[in-house]
């Protein structure tokens, strides 16, 4: 299995911000550390070129992001301080995204250590997302002709209000999520097949979920499915408001790799959100991800 990373994925945020901009760097160290994925499996994530954004995002959101023109409301809205690696850093997680996509073709499974960024709409960015990797990925290999239909199963706790805003508009992809009913964002945006969950609902319930309409997602016949493991669903997040522990985190991560395994459909892996304190806790159930998918794919 090949696994995307990039230092762009970093981030150097004041002191005191909310987002945790050194977790990607510590969940690559973990990997290689615990044996989880060996140096020679890593590669770059590529910069997705301009044709590749405008696939999704429109040009005036993107040249304001790498002018620097961008509104301060608009990168407010964003979550991040501009700077000049702020579009750098979108580019290199949509370039990974679509190369893993891509990857996972051949392959069946591939992932990166970043990615996820679902709250991204055409136009404006949001939620500490820059542009949407997974959507653009849609785009990109349905236009191509590499796939005929994608499924996006996106199960971090915030609804992907981008994801459903770009894609569930299409017949040719179906978009599941599974989030908190009352968290970010407070404007949610329907996908095909929406689960919303109370606080504090526990790993019985959210299992339960998902299997529910995971068969729904298996009758699509999607050619590739694009999996949003954000673990904010976990107890010890800060933004998450969900009781759920790192072994519900892995049936989850059980669920849907084992269900694309046993069809034959290419799956490729996002690590989407986490903002335990301390972050460790976020970085041992991204790794947990990782680890289940070793188990059953074995590499």
């Amino acid at each position: 299995m090949i696994v995307y990373t990039a230092q762009d994925f970093n981030l150097n945020l004041p002191e005191g911000h909310r987002f945790p901009g050194q977790k990607y760097r510590l969940l690559e160290e973990k990997l290689l550390r615990d044996g989880t994925v060996a140096p020679g499996q890593l590669r770059i994530a590529p910069i997705a070129a301009d044709e590749v954004i405008l696939s999704v995002h429109t040009e005036s959101y993107l040249r304001s992001l790498e002018d620097g023109s961008i509104d301060h409301r608009a990168m407010r809205r964003i979550g991040f301080p501009w700077s000049e690696q702020i579009p750098r850093r979108g580019r290199r997680t949509v370039g990974g995204a679509l190369a893993a996509g891509r990857e996972a073709l051949r392959t069946g499974l591939c992932g990166q250590l970043a990615g996820g960024t679902h709250h991204a709409h055409p136009d404006f960015g949001a939620g500490f997302c820059i542009f949407n990797d997974q959507a653009v990925v849609a785009t990109v290999l349905l236009n191509e002709g590499l796939v005929d239909r994608v499924a996006v199963i996106d199960l971090d706790v915030h609804q992907g209000d981008g994801n459903a805003a770009v894609l569930a508009p299409r017949e040719d992809c179906l978009v599941l999520d599974v989030y908190g009913e009352k968290n970010f964002p407070f404007r949610k945006v329907p996908a095909d097949i929406n689960i919303p969950l109370p606080d504090a609902t526990e790993d019985e319930a959210f299992l339960r979920a998902i299997d529910e309409r995971l068969e729904d997602v298996w009758a699509f016949k999607p050619d590739l499915v694009l999996y949003q493991a954000g673990v904010d669903p976990l107890t010890e997040d800060k933004l998450g408001r969900l009781n759920i522990s790192f072994d519900g985190l892995r049936a989850r991560d059980e669920m849907i790799l084992n269900g694309c395994r046993k069809r034959g459909i290419p799956c490729s892996m996002a690590i989407g959100g986490g903002y335990s304190d301390p972050i460790e806790h976020t970085v041992n159930a991204y790794a947990g991800t990782y680890e289940v998918a070793k188990d059953l794919y074995g590499w």
